[in-house]
């Protein structure tokens, strides 16, 4: 089967199995390899990508669904402003991730940060949550994160927002 979609904002075509995973195809066809493929039941969140603006576990993607999406991996994601902001926010809480899980962790408060509005602290632990590593503090990427929030949508962070 042939599937034509963009990824990291260039239009690609691919021939496979309509079942594979997204997961595979980006590892195997694009030799991406900020894709990690621990779990393969979308459950550790280290194979997270935007896709169609929406972050997914790309493990849990049949080939069939990507069909005229639009997939960002961390590869892509590093050529925003929304990046720099992650690396800023995560450097300044002197956080140390295993290697395994940052750029996970970064998607998914570049997530955060370019959504609509100010997230509540419910969708802030929703989200980070999405991730499971033991390597980093909870509350540590929590301040984190809220400190990207502060300095993305002004003022004190206040889960009453």
């Amino acid at each position: 089967m042939n599937i034509d979609f963009i990824l990291n904002g260039e239009d690609v075509s691919i021939k496979t199995d309509p079942v594979d995973c997204l997961t595979d195809i980006l590892r195997d066809q694009f030799k991406l390899k900020s894709i990690a493929s621990d779990c393969r039941i979308g459950v550790c969140g280290k194979c997270i990508v935007f896709m169609n603006g929406r972050l997914v576990n790309s493990c849990l993607i049949p080939a069939f669904k990507l069909r005229s999406s639009e997939i960002i991996t961390y590869e892509g994601f590093i050529s925003t402003s929304t990046f720099i902001e992650c690396e800023k926010a995560f450097a300044q809480t002197d956080i140390e991730f295993c290697g395994s899980c940052d750029k996970a962790y970064t998607m998914a408060l570049g997530s955060l940060l370019d959504s609509i509005t100010r997230p509540l602290d419910s969708v802030i632990e929703d989200t980070m949550s999405s991730v499971y590593c033991r390597c980093a503090t909870p509350s540590v990427i929590l301040r984190a994160v809220k400190a990207a929030v502060e300095s993305r949508f002004g003022g004190k962070y206040s889960h009453a927002r």
